[in-house]
């Protein structure tokens, strides 16, 4: 009984390993006889696991979804991802903190002790960006509703909240948007819609808290590729306010009289270049171009401007301005 229950636990995790699987071939890796598989088939439906059979010439096996959830098997390594993606879920914006550590709850409840152990040594805090105000969650079901519709590629109606209150005794209302949904994305904290906007024809990152929708979804539509073909570099470029490109509105180059090695701790996605034991080659990119020029005078150390001009006027404007406000400082001291 104890070989013919391991055997049960390794065929289902083999059923749950991919899609199909040919009957010799699950004998051949259980090292038993194909009318043994077909004996473990049974008794894995009798525990509840919805196992279909593949008509053909080799026949073969399927775990199907079903209607009741039946004890799920996960080895070592998916237990303690699972473990760890649970506790973290609380920074991710989905309004899903109880219903995870609920889920965390449960499957450490029926952990073998020495993962059990490892779970227990390994405490995660989620420890959310500081912001002036709480970020707003977002709603379950208006993600699992807008997942559904970017997955079935269906034209969604929906209510969009203004960012900031109406004023009192505002108009009317806005009328309802009609987009393309494409992807479902996170980014610092928020969930976005990215999606093609049919009335405005280009193509939007919508807020996901702010989005209501409305029922029944569109027709079909065929998928479009986001500019660039990367949903990633899109969203980032946009959130950079360069449009559909991964890349800021302003960049620079300067020589700073820093190593590289202190540099590259600090530069985020700034590309430092060696130039000597006390001297590195730093390109950045800012929203602005005084931006840029603040952020280079963050490192505290003499610096040599490469270019463009942008970068030089934005220097000299700001060293006109904190030059007239020590000068001021000093007057009133």
């Amino acid at each position: 009984m104890q070989k013919t229950s391991a055997r049960l636990l390794e065929l289902l995790s083999l059923l749950q390993a991919r899609r199909d699987w040919p009957g010799a071939l699950l004998a051949e890796r259980l090292d038993v006889s194909p009318r043994t598989v077909r004996r473990d088939v049974d008794r894995l439906r009798e525990l509840g696991y919805p196992i279909a059979a593949i008509k053909g010439p080799d026949g073969g096996y399927r775990l199907a979804a079903g209607t009741e959830l039946p004890p799920l098997l996960f080895d070592d390594e998916q237990a303690v991802a699972l473990a760890v993606a649970l506790q973290i879920a609380a920074a991710s914006g989905a309004g899903i903190e109880d219903g995870a550590a609920r889920a965390l709850a449960t499957i450490r409840q029926v952990m073998p002790s020495r993962l059990r152990h490892r779970i227990d040594t390994l405490q995660v805090t989620a420890v959310e960006r500081p912001v002036p105000r709480p970020e707003p969650q977002v709603d379950g079901g208006v993600l699992m509703a807008l997942g559904a519709a970017v997955h079935a590629r269906e034209v969604v109606r929906f209510d969009y909240a203004s960012a900031s209150p109406p004023e009192a005794g505002g108009g009317a209302p806005a009328p309802p948007r009609r987009a393309e949904p494409h992807h479902l994305v996170t980014w610092g904290g928020r969930w976005y819609l990215v999606a093609w906007d049919l009335d405005r024809e280009d193509w939007r990152t919508f807020r996901a808290d702010r989005i209501t929708p409305r029922t029944p979804t569109g027709p079909r539509f065929a998928r479009r590729a986001v500019p660039g073909g990367d949903v990633a570099a899109f969203v980032a470029g946009r959130f950079r306010g360069s449009g559909g490109s991964a890349d800021w509105p302003c960049r620079g180059e300067v020589i700073l009289h820093l190593p590289a090695a202190a540099v590259s701790r600090y530069s985020r996605d700034g590309l430092v270049e060696e130039l000597g034991p006390d001297r590195c080659r730093l390109v950045l990119g800012s929203w602005s171009w005084r931006g840029l020029a603040a952020a280079v005078g963050r490192f505290d150390a003499d610096f040599e401007i490469v270019g463009p001009a942008e970068l030089r006027e934005a220097c000299a404007r700001l060293a006109r301005r904190y030059t007239a406000a020590a000068s001021a400082g000093g007057a009133r001291r």
